[in-house]
């Protein structure tokens, strides 16, 4: 499941601001600021929705027992 730093490096890589990662979730801008920050730990089902919007934008996610991090798909 998806982690702060990952959320941070995806938006990056997209070039989204957290207000545009709100909009696309439909979750509040704060919710968002408070994850990447780790101020919470937002339900599983919330960073369920957070992952799967960047799935859909082209963001494949890297987590196993030895690295943690994001890429863009290639098309």
């Amino acid at each position: 499941m998806i982690g702060p730093a990952q959320c941070r490096a995806a938006r990056g890589l997209l070039g989204w601001t957290q207000q545009d990662l709100a909009d696309r979730t439909e979750l509040g801008r704060i919710t968002i600021q408070n994850f990447e920050a780790g101020q919470t730990k937002p339900r599983r089902a919330t960073r369920h929705v957070i992952q799967e919007t960047f799935e859909r934008a082209g963001i494949t996610f890297v987590d196993d027992e030895h690295d943690q991090g994001v890429k863009v798909r290639k098309e």
